[in-house]
C-alpha cells in the first residue's frame, strides 16, 4: 500500500527547511522510483537526490533530500511516498521554452539579444524560469538607458502551450535618444568653457551634432569625456586636479539631458628638478639625454609617460626586456614638483626560441631570413621591433604582431612570438584602364611575390596601350645567399610610338634582358649591380623632327648596346605603397660600355621624405626631388635622343601635360604643326606635399589626399638649353590617390603658377589602372 511521506510545492520550498518530522518512523530504502519525468533524464534526478538504496531514512532526512532535488530548478512540485520499502518520488517538471520571439528592436540586434537570453538560461529547449525572464527584462532596459533611450519600454510575456511548453515574446519600444541641451562646467578658472567643451565627444544639440549623433547622451561617452578632461589638466601641470562630481538630469518628457560637471583645478606645477634613481645599467648622462625636459618646464603627464617608455626601450636594447621606469612627481614649495624616474631593469633576458604563427603558405625559413634578433642572443627590443618592420616590408602579410613571453620556470629567458596574417601575394589578372597620357590600357599579368611560399618573385605580363606594347618576364631570389645577396633575371620586348605620347614623331622597338645582383650594406642600405643587353630599332614617323632625322642619318637605325648598371638605395619607409613615415634615397648609374654601338651613360638621384605631423600618421609632410643627367663618352658628345629625360604630368609636375616641358624639337620642312617635346639630358624635379585625411573616408592605408606644390624642368645642354632658375615650372593644387579593387586611381586639380606661352597646361588630370 502506497503511503504519502512528504509533498513540496514551489511556495513551500523555504518552509521545508524548518519542518520537523511528524513522526520518527524510519524505514530502509529497498528501491527508488521516479514518476512524472518527461524531458529530464532519470540520471539527473538520481545525481541530485542524495538517497541511496539500503539507507535508513526518516522524514527530516527525506525533506533535506527533496530540497536538494528542488534546488536544481527543474521542477515546480515534488512529492515523496513509499510502497513498502520502495521510495516513490513524483515530480512535476517546469515547462520548456518552445520558441522566443523578439519584436521592435532596431538598435540592438536580435542575435545579440538572443545571446543575452541564452546566457541567462532562456533558450529554446531549456527549462523556463519566470524570475530569470523578469531580471533579463530589466537588463535589456538598462542597455537602452545606457544608450540614452530613457523612454524605452520592454515587456516580456510567456504564453503556455500544450505538452508543458511556453512561448516567450519580448515586445520592445526603443524610444528615442535624449539629446544634450546643456553642459554646465563649474570650477574652471584657467580655461574657458569653450576650450574644455571642445575636448568632449558629447556636445550640445545642433543640426550638425544631430547628424553626427554627438549630442546623444551615453554613459560610456561621459566617462571617456571625464578622462579626457583629467588628461587635459594633468598634461598642463595641474597635479591636484579633481572632478568633484558629474550629474546627469533628465527632463520630465525624457527627451532632454542636462549635464553638470564640477571640478577643482588646483595650481599649475612646474618642474623643480629631475632625478634618476634605481639601477642605472646605462650611463646616467646617456639616460638624461633621453629626457627632453628641464627645470622650469610645466609638468606634463603625457610627456613623463613618453620619457619613461623611451628610457625602458633604451634598457631593452641592452637585453633588459622587462625593464620598468616610473616617473613620480613630488610636489614642493611654490607650486613646483620634483620628478624622479625610478629605474628597475630586472635581469637581462635571452631569447630561447623565435616562433611564428599564422604563416600557412609562407615557409618559416623565409621569415627567419628577416630576423635581426637571433635565438640564444640577448633579447634586444630594437632588434625585435626591427625584425617586425622587416616582415611588414615583405608585403606578404596584412598584419604582423610580436609578443615577448617569459619562459615558465626561468627569470632570464623569453620566447619571441610573431603572429602574422597572410594576404594574397600573387595575381592573375586581365586589366583595362585609361590614362590621359597613354590612352586605353589593356593588360594581362601573372605575378607571384611569394612563389610557393619561398619568398621568390616570379612574374610575366603583356600590356598594350595606344602608345606602348610590351611583354616581360622576370625572376628574383631575394636570398640567393644566406647573407641576403639577391639575384634576378629579366627579359623584355617593348614597342613605343612616341607620337602617341605627344613627343616627337618616331617609333622605337627594343628587346633585351638583364641579370641583377643585390648586396645589403646594412639593414636599410642596399647595393644593386648587374649587366644587360638591349637591341634598339628606330623608325621615322609621318613628320619626324629634324633632330631624329639627322641622328638616323649619322648613326643608323639599329643599335646593339651592352650595359653595366649599379644603384645605391637607402630606405626607412614604413610601407611599400603610400608610406607615411621615413625616407628613401637612391643613386643609380647606367652605362653603355665600350663595344656597344653607342657609348653613353645616365645617372640619377632621387629622394623621398615623409614626416608625420600627428602621432597617428594621418597628417604627413612630404618632400621629394629627382635629378638626372646623361651624356656620351668615348668620342661621342651626347647621349642618344631616345634616352632623353622627360617631365610634366603625374609623378613630376602636375598641371602641365605629360612629357611636355623642355625645349621643343625642330619640325621637318613639311610639318606646320606646333613642335613636339623632345626632352633633354638634364632633369630637375621636386615637390612639397601636405598629406591629410580624406574627408568622410576614415583611416585607411589605401587612400590619401594632399595639397601639393610641384616644380620641374628638363634641359638640353647639347642644344644650348642650359639650366636657369627662371625656366623651372611651378604648379600647385590638390591630389587624390586610391588603391582600388580594379587598380590604382589618381587624379589632381592643379594650377600652373608660372607657365609661359607655348606651354601645354592641363588643370584636371587622372589615371586609372596604372601605377603612380
Amino acid at each position: 500500500m502506497r503511503r504519502s511521506l512528504l509533498s513540496v510545492a514551489v511556495g513551500l520550498a523555504v518552509a521545508v527547511s524548518g519542518m520537523k518530522p511528524a513522526f520518527a518512523d524510519q524505514f530502509t530504502v529497498a528501491d527508488i522510483e521516479v514518476e512524472g519525468l518527461q524531458r529530464v533524464p532519470a540520471g539527473t534526478v538520481f545525481s541530485a537526490f542524495p538517497v541511496n538504496i539500503g539507507e535508513q531514512l526518516d522524514e527530516a532526512e527525506l525533506a533535506d533530500a527533496i530540497k536538494s532535488l528542488f534546488r536544481t530548478g527543474l521542477f515546480t512540485d515534488i512529492e515523496a511516498s513509499r510502497d513498502g520499502g520502495v521510495l516513490i518520488v513524483t515530480v512535476r517538471e517546469r515547462p520548456s521554452i518552445s520558441n522566443i520571439e523578439i519584436e521592435g528592436n532596431k538598435n540592438i540586434e536580435t542575435d545579440m539579444l538572443k545571446d543575452a537570453l541564452a546566457g541567462a538560461g532562456l533558450q529554446e529547449g531549456q527549462v523556463f524560469l519566470r524570475a530569470t525572464l523578469e531580471r533579463l527584462e530589466l537588463e535589456i532596459l538598462r542597455s537602452y538607458i545606457a544608450q540614452g533611450r530613457y523612454n524605452a519600454r520592454v515587456k516580456a510575456t510567456a504564453e503556455e502551450l500544450p505538452r508543458n511548453r511556453v512561448a516567450i515574446r519580448l515586445d520592445i519600444n526603443e524610444g528615442s535618444v535624449a539629446a544634450i541641451h546643456h553642459i554646465n562646467l563649474i570650477g574652471n578658472k584657467d580655461f574657458t568653457d569653450e576650450e574644455l567643451r571642445d575636448l568632449f565627444e558629447l556636445q550640445t544639440t545642433s543640426w550638425w551634432n544631430s547628424l553626427t549623433s554627438s549630442d546623444k547622451y551615453a554613459r560610456e561617452r561621459l566617462s571617456g569625456d571625464l578622462e579626457s578632461l583629467r588628461s587635459f589638466y594633468l598634461d598642463r601641470g595641474y597635479l591636484d586636479f579633481t572632478v568633484e562630481s558629474s550629474q546627469v538630469s533628465i527632463s520630465p518628457d525624457k527627451q532632454k539631458v542636462f549635464i553638470a560637471i564640477a571640478m577643482n583645478e588646483g595650481p599649475q606645477y612646474t618642474i623643480s628638478e629631475i632625478n634618476l634613481r634605481g639601477e642605472l645599467i646605462v650611463g646616467e648622462e646617456e639616460l638624461r639625454s633621453l629626457i627632453p625636459v628641464k627645470k622650469g618646464d610645466v609638468f606634463s603627464r603625457s610627456r613623463m609617460t613618453a620619457i619613461s617608455e623611451a628610457l625602458a626601450f633604451r634598457l631593452g636594447r641592452e637585453g633588459y626586456a622587462f625593464a620598468s621606469v616610473n616617473a613620480v612627481p613630488e610636489p614642493g614649495e611654490g607650486n613646483t614638483a620634483a620628478v624622479t624616474f625610478f629605474v628597475e631593469p630586472g635581469k637581462r633576458a635571452y631569447v630561447r626560441r623565435i616562433n611564428f604563427d599564422g604563416n600557412v603558405s609562407t615557409r618559416d625559413d623565409v621569415l627567419r631570413q628577416e630576423m635581426t634578433q637571433m635565438e640564444g642572443g640577448v633579447a634586444s627590443s630594437d632588434r625585435i621591433e626591427f625584425s617586425k618592420t622587416k616582415l611588414e616590408r615583405l608585403g606578404f602579410f596584412k598584419t604582423v604582431n610580436v609578443e615577448t613571453v617569459p619562459v615558465p620556470g626561468t627569470d632570464d629567458l623569453v620566447d619571441v612570438n610573431y603572429a602574422v596574417e597572410e594576404q594574397p601575394t600573387g595575381s592573375l589578372s586581365a586589366s583595362v584602364g585609361f590614362s590621359q597620357d597613354s590612352g586605353v590600357i589593356l593588360g594581362a599579368n601573372v605575378s607571384e611575390n611569394n612563389f610557393f611560399g619561398t619568398g621568390k618573385r616570379v612574374s610575366f605580363g603583356v600590356n598594350v596601350s595606344d602608345s606602348v606594347k610590351s611583354a616581360n618576364v622576370s625572376y628574383l631570389d631575394p636570398y640567393y645567399t644566406v647573407d641576403g645577396v639577391s639575384r634576378g633575371f629579366s627579359l623584355f620586348a617593348r614597342q613605343t610610338d612616341y607620337e602617341d605620347e605627344d613627343i616627337s614623331s618616331f617609333l622605337l622597338d627594343e628587346y633585351g634582358g638583364r641579370v641583377t645582383f643585390g648586396y645589403p650594406i646594412d639593414s636599410i642600405t642596399r647595393l644593386n649591380f648587374g649587366a644587360g643587353f638591349t637591341q634598339s630599332n628606330l623608325k621615322q614617323g609621318l613628320f619626324t623632327s629634324q633632330e631624329v632625322t639627322n641622328f638616323i642619318e649619322e648613326e643608323g637605325d639599329t643599335f646593339n648596346n651592352f650595359f653595366l648598371f649599379g644603384s645605391w638605395r637607402r630606405s626607412t619607409l614604413n610601407r611599400g605603397v603610400l608610406p607615411s613615415d621615413g625616407y628613401s634615397q637612391s643613386l643609380s648609374l647606367d652605362i653603355a660600355v665600350p663595344g656597344s654601338d653607342l657609348t653613353f651613360y645616365k645617372v640619377s638621384h632621387k629622394t623621398d621624405f615623409y614626416y608625420p605631423i600627428t602621432d597617428n600618421n594621418r597628417w604627413v609632410f612630404r618632400a621629394r626631388s629627382e635629378i638626372g643627367y646623361g651624356d656620351g663618352y668615348g668620342g661621342r658628345d651626347q647621349m642618344p635622343f631616345y634616352e632623353h629625360f622627360y617631365t610634366g604630368g603625374f609623378g613630376s609636375v602636375r598641371g602641365y601635360q605629360a612629357n611636355s616641358l623642355g625645349q621643343r624639337a625642330t619640325n621637318s620642312p613639311n610639318d606646320f604643326s606646333d613642335p613636339d617635346p623632345f626632352g633633354g639630358n638634364l632633369l630637375t624635379e621636386g615637390g612639397l606635399e601636405l598629406i591629410f585625411p580624406t574627408p568622410f573616408a576614415g583611416d585607411t592605408r589605401s587612400m590619401r589626399t594632399s595639397f601639393f606644390v610641384d616644380a620641374g624642368q628638363v634641359f638640353d645642354t647639347d642644344r644650348g638649353f642650359d639650366p636657369e632658375l627662371g625656366e623651372v615650372r611651378l604648379s600647385a593644387g590638390i591630389g587624390f590617390q586610391w588603391i582600388t579593387a580594379v587598380g590604382p586611381l589618381a587624379f589632381s586639380l592643379a594650377k600652373p603658377l608660372n607657365d609661359e606661352p607655348g606651354d601645354d597646361t592641363q588643370v584636371f588630370q587622372f589615371s586609372l589602372g596604372q601605377t603612380f
